[in-house]
């Protein structure tokens, strides 16, 4: 039953992704042909906004770019990653010649691999850049052969990727050994992502855990490495289940304060509530690349942290934030109205509240829950 309501949730995501699909051929002088891509902008994309937005490309787009978007919606509805566009690249027609390797050098081979490899990097990438809002912070996905591709820009000076997400890969020789150092001297942030199942292809399975192996051996503080070996799943199922998993690693930093972050981190940060705030979006700028809004939940978290530490600065800081960032909003109002009530400014407080009643309600407050407060304050006259 559960796998059943599982197929239906990842349909209707699916469909969901596909209805806002764009279809687009690139004629590509590199690989001496026009090559297929399909295109999945973010929910309420703006062409003439200054919104930048991850981009993931997914390599085996015939197949692995519908479970993709379909992911990433899902969790960038509930904020738990940012919207992204990402691109899928056709390759069932050519998929051994993209991927093929030398059996020399055991990288990208003059046959095709060498082809689709700069094709991606000299002409899908600055095209996208060119016609869509994209920024810096990319990731790439494969699986089997594509997955050990997808390996290979991680060896350019300047990699493409900072997010390499790999299912089931079959390995070329000697990329466990490379990788194991690339890895180990990267001094980007990079995240990797690798997964296989106990019921995966035999041969790629014990390949991929000694590769497992091999890269927890590393102690370098700028590669986040997380691996998956799912049970119960074969080469193909692997997929559906991994994706989210990436998807919570890559973003780990990017989701909303939980509760275990709030227990663990913030009520345990040197520094004030609000300082941890600012320091948390401070990493996701330099993280990905991009501003992130702050979001209510995460002042909410503030706001309860303060008031625990009984911090009035933190309170204070809070309240010019929710100001700045929600003008319009109850948010703003109930926020500052906090603050006077922390500090026993009940008049203010008052204020704070009545003006916010006419402004836009939010996910947490509404105009009852103002009303409320108001009463408790006359109440108390």
């Amino acid at each position: 039953m559960n796998k059943f309501i599982l197929f239906i949730c990842c349909s209707l995501f699916c469909q969901m992704a596909m209805s806002q699909v764009i279809y687009e051929t690139i004629e590509s002088s590199k690989l001496g042909e026009s090559r297929e891509i399909k295109i999945q902008l973010p929910r309420n994309y703006d062409p003439e906004g200054d919104v930048l937005y991850p981009l993931i490309v997914v390599f085996d787009g015939d197949y692995l770019f519908e479970p993709m978007t379909g992911n990433a919606d899902y969790h960038s509805y509930w904020g738990d990653m940012p919207r992204s566009i990402i691109v899928g690249v056709n390759q069932a027609k050519k998929r051994d010649s993209d991927l093929s390797y030398s059996n020399e050098t055991y990288f990208p081979s003059d046959e095709g691999g060498s082809q689709f490899f700069e094709f991606i990097g000299l002409e899908l990438i600055p095209y996208i850049n060119d016609n869509y809002l994209t920024s810096d912070f990319r990731i790439v996905v494969g699986h089997d052969q594509s997955a050990n591709f997808l390996n290979y820009y991680l060896f350019k000076d300047k990699p493409l990727f900072r997010g390499y997400i790999a299912f089931s890969p079959d390995l070329s020789p000697e990329m466990a050994v490379r990788l194991q150092e690339k890895l180990g001297t990267t001094t980007e942030d990079t995240f990797y992502y690798l997964a296989t199942a106990d019921n995966d292809v035999k041969i790629l399975r014990e390949d991929i855990l000694v590769f497992n192996t091999a890269l927890n051996t590393i102690e370098n503080s700028k590669l986040h490495y997380r691996f998956d070996d799912f049970t119960d799943a074969d080469h193909y199922s692997l997929v559906g289940l991994g994706i989210p998993k990436a998807i919570n690693e890559i973003f780990g930093l990017y989701k909303p304060i939980n509760k275990k972050e709030y227990k663990e981190k913030m009520l345990t940060f040197e520094g004030s509530p609000y300082d941890y705030l600012m320091k948390k979006y401070e990493d996701i700028q330099f993280f990905y690349g991009f501003e992130k809004t702050v979001v209510e939940n995460d002042l909410r978290a503030v706001l309860a942290a303060s008031k625990k530490k009984n911090n009035e600065e933190s309170l204070k800081n809070l309240s010019k934030l929710a100001r700045k960032e929600y003008s319009e909003s109850m948010i703003s109002a109930y926020y500052a109205g906090q603050y006077y009530d922390f500090i026993g400014n009940t008049k203010k407080a008052l204020q704070s509240y009545q003006s916010g009643l006419l402004l836009e309600e939010s996910e947490f407050i509404s105009k009852d829950m103002l009303l409320d407060l108001i009463y408790d304050i006359q109440d108390q006259d």
